[in-house]
């Protein structure tokens, strides 16, 4: 393997793996990989990924094994918890906007819940046992952790936990075996991290260069381009009422002395009601387009 390429750590299999490529992609990377291989080569640019374990990345990306690693938050605050501290050198460089759940603690339909405090003795099954132990301290509960590596959520059918500490997205899985949702343990999501030790020139380079694409990707995520005409006396209501949008720019139309042509990005969803709002302060030939790419 090229040690002047960059090397970064994707999920192999699981919720984060499409998401992860799909960043890439937008940042402008063509990736060759062949069927059912842990290996990707960058076509366009010095950036290879390796396909693995989410559980290994953390420590692959701390042992300098791989320079960049996308992960979720809640299997790095794991991982640096069961170290003691000694993962907190991984550099977290970007909070990404993908990979959202929670850890949170789940009953039993039946379960008469009367808050944390009372779940002192009982067992909790879980596959993240320092955030759960972390949690139960922090509110000074001593409940007995029942360490699982999966299927954890049946874990009170079989009688092996009273309650579960697990992570949810929706809430179906949960909903399909008769559980509810009773506290938060983490919110997660997925976080770009970075090995602790310098990188060369080049590789600092390209990291900086990602950064920057991944910025650009984030913040166009919502954003939408509108085009407008209006007249010059509408623009301070006009202005107003376009979502998340920085200052427009102002186009005088031609032929006309009264009347002008406003474009502008707006960093928010823009509804139907924006534009019907919009056309009553004035507005007319509203065009609203996607923003594929953004740079600062």
């Amino acid at each position: 393997m090229d040690e002047a390429r960059l090397k970064i750590a994707v999920q192999k299999v699981g919720r984060l793996t499409e998401p992860s490529l799909e960043l890439l992609a937008r940042c402008g990377l063509q990736l060759s990989r062949g069927k059912d291989q842990l290996f990707a080569y960058g076509e366009n640019m010095p950036l290879d990924v390796l396909f693995v374990r989410d559980d290994d990345i953390p420590d692959l990306v701390r042992e300098d094994v791989c320079d960049l690693g996308l992960v979720g938050l809640n299997v790095l605050e794991e991982r640096r918890l069961a170290l003691g501290g000694r993962c907190a050198s991984l550099e977290s460089l970007r909070s990404l906007e993908f990979g959202r759940c929670r850890l949170s603690l789940a009953v039993p339909k039946e379960f008469r819940y009367r808050g944390v405090r009372a779940l002192a003795g009982l067992r909790i099954a879980t596959t993240y046992p320092q955030l759960l132990e972390r949690y139960l301290r922090e509110r000074d509960v001593a409940a007995q952790i029942v360490r699982l590596s999966g299927s954890v959520e049946i874990a009170p059918r079989l009688g092996r936990a009273d309650l579960i500490c697990d992570l949810v997205s929706t809430g179906s899985t949960l909903e399909a075996n008769h559980l509810t949702e009773v506290e938060t343990v983490l919110q997660s999501h997925a976080v770009l991290i970075r090995t602790p030790l310098p990188l060369p020139p080049p590789k600092a380079e390209w990291v900086e260069r990602i950064l920057k694409r991944i910025d650009g990707v984030q913040q166009v995520r919502e954003s939408k381009y509108i085009m407008l005409h209006a007249p010059r006396a509408a623009l301070g209501e006009i202005r107003r009422l376009l979502p998340g949008s920085e200052a427009p720019t102002i186009i005088p139309l031609e032929g006309s002395t009264d009347r002008v042509a406003v474009h502008a990005v707006c960093r928010e969803n823009v509804f139907w009601e924006t534009l019907e709002s919009l056309k009553k302060a004035g507005a007319s030939a509203l065009l609203v387009l996607p923003v594929e790419k953004m740079l600062a």
